[in-house]
């Protein structure tokens, strides 16, 4: 397993990097694009489509949706963002009440809907960030990286309390705040790179932290739709890794709020 995952990664890597920094504009968009249609396509089995042609038709459907936002220019405006965060309110009670409140979301019809509350500003998010430069959608991946570091050690190190047992019993609330401490430090040397002044980088360490904590509610919710649906994976498309909602279930939320954010960052 851990010769794969690390097969994976260096075929990966160098074409992930080549695509979100070396590309940008309707290139970057597709590219993007692309790797959402992927998860769609893993979503749709999520919602408890195991066969391929309605799992291909929700690709379609989040294509024609794609298509439509970039021609309208709507993919440029923040109201698509605000729609998702809606989205993650529902999902936040559906994580802190599983599986009290499973029955709301059974359906597939209703899980499909999730996924274009999730996925759509996920992709929506990636196109505005990386309009405003190469340097704050690397930011923001450290971020979700950094915090996902940050918790596992913390969580193995320290970690008692449950965050949510029924979800994921392995997360704990230390890792969280692990997790925390180091996009706090984090924070603090992107400023130092960016040459912010003091002030400047204590803001962009205080609103790093909702996004943290988004990040980790994207974990969880994908963790929520596979233990329902009895799976370890969201596929196996990528060996030793799982699949791609695998690689950005925390992204998905992150990548939202953080473009709302910024423009308070200056």
């Amino acid at each position: 397993m851990l010769r794969q995952r690390i097969l994976t990664a260096l075929v990966l890597a160098p074409l992930a990097l080549l695509g979100l920094f070396g590309l940008s504009g309707l290139p970057f968009a597709l590219f993007t694009g692309a790797i959402v249609l992927i998860g769609a396509w893993e979503w749709a089995n999520l919602a408890g489509f195991e066969r391929q042609l309605p799992r291909l038709a929700f690709v379609a459907a989040c294509a024609v949706a794609m298509f439509l936002l970039w021609l309208s220019g709507a993919v440029h405006q923040p109201w698509p963002l605000w729609l998702g965060m809606l989205g993650w309110l529902a999902n936040l009670y559906w994580v802190v009440r599983y599986p009290r409140r499973h029955e709301q979301w059974q359906s597939c019809t209703v899980r499909l809907g999730m996924g274009l509350w999730v996925l759509l500003p996920c992709w929506i998010g990636f196109v505005q960030l990386r309009g405003d430069g190469a340097a704050w959608l690397l930011f923001v991946l450290l971020l979700v990286w950094v915090a996902d570091i940050g918790a596992y050690f913390a969580g193995r190190a320290f970690g008692r309390r449950k965050l949510a047992v029924h979800v994921s019993p392995g997360k704990s609330w230390e890792g969280v705040y692990g997790g925390m401490v180091a996009v706090a430090v984090l924070a603090l040397i992107f400023a130092q790179w960016q040459g912010a002044a003091g002030s400047e980088a204590l803001w962009l360490m205080v609103l790093s932290l909702p996004v943290v904590l988004i990040s980790v509610l994207g974990d969880l919710f994908e963790s929520m739709l596979k233990r329902q649906r009895g799976l370890k994976d969201s596929s196996h498309l990528l060996p030793g890794h799982g699949g791609v909602l695998d690689r950005i279930d925390s992204l998905t939320a992150a990548i939202p709020l953080f473009v709302l954010l910024r423009p308070w960052l200056g």
